[in-house]
């Protein structure tokens, strides 16, 4: 089992990840976001992925999932745990909180999204009834079981196009719709790593409340103060998840 940790905003790197090498790679599908980055913590083997490139570069619509995901395939990750930051609808989403997504909803467009898309033998769908890997989130919550870290452990992603932030209104739909986080790097991402057998989960980060849930306008300096919070709580998950004996590489 070998498992791999990409990077949303505010996570270009990992503090304690002991860096053993990197590695460039072109895919059939064009270039990935960064280079690869194998390292360790507490002596398990990982590898590293930076979203949105390192230093932090490529807005959520123009980010080559395809890439990205074909890329860890083919350097042997088999487990994928994807961090990334987001807004709160849901009453239980305060900035610098946790949630573990279980469903996501996608509202966005034009986004290359399927590797089964020209010179097929036959049109190939897949089941994403459950869109994120069962196994690897039960190991995310035992790992912030263990370390107390405070989470939710099911909730909604919505996956919006960006890089705008969302009106009042569409926040309102999608509260209608039953989201409880609004990202716009959880599609395709997740589909992708399903269509190449990859385990998948995420951890949200939430970064502001999202437009209208309160009073005022969205700042970049107030999610920027807010993932100083919450992405130091997901590193320590992480350190946490790389205890798990289940996760070790071999």
């Amino acid at each position: 089992m070998t498992l791999a940790i990409i990077g949303g905003t505010g996570l270009t790197q990992i503090s304690g990840l002991r860096i053993t090498g990197q590695q460039s790679l072109e895919t059939p599908f064009g270039a990935p976001s960064a280079d690869y980055v194998f390292g360790e913590i507490n002596g398990k083997q990982l590898i590293f992925l930076a979203r949105h490139g390192n230093p932090h570069r490529i807005p959520p619509h123009k980010i080559n999932y395809r890439a990205n995901i074909w890329g860890l395939r083919e350097l042997g990750a088999t487990d994928i745990i994807a961090v990334a930051a987001v807004g709160g609808i849901g009453p239980l989403m305060a900035p610098g909180h946790i949630a573990i997504p279980d469903q996501i909803i996608d509202y966005s467009y034009g986004r290359e999204h399927t590797f089964f898309a020209d010179d097929l033998q036959h049109v190939t769908h897949i089941d994403f009834s459950e869109p994120y890997s069962a196994t690897l989130r039960k190991r995310i919550l035992q790992a912030a079981h263990n370390s107390g870290i405070a989470i939710t452990e099911v909730a909604t992603y919505g996956c919006t196009q960006g890089p705008r932030l969302e009106t009042i209104m569409e926040i309102k739909r999608m509260a209608q719709d039953g989201c409880d986080l609004v990202g716009m790097t959880g599609m395709p991402e997740a589909a992708l790593a399903r269509e190449l057998d990859l385990n998948y989960a995420n951890i949200s980060v939430v970064a502001n409340w999202a437009a209208g849930i309160v009073a005022g306008e969205i700042t970049m300096a107030e999610i920027e103060k807010n993932l100083q919070v919450g992405m130091a709580k997901a590193v320590d998950l992480l350190k946490a998840i790389s205890l798990l004996p289940e996760l070790t590489l071999v």
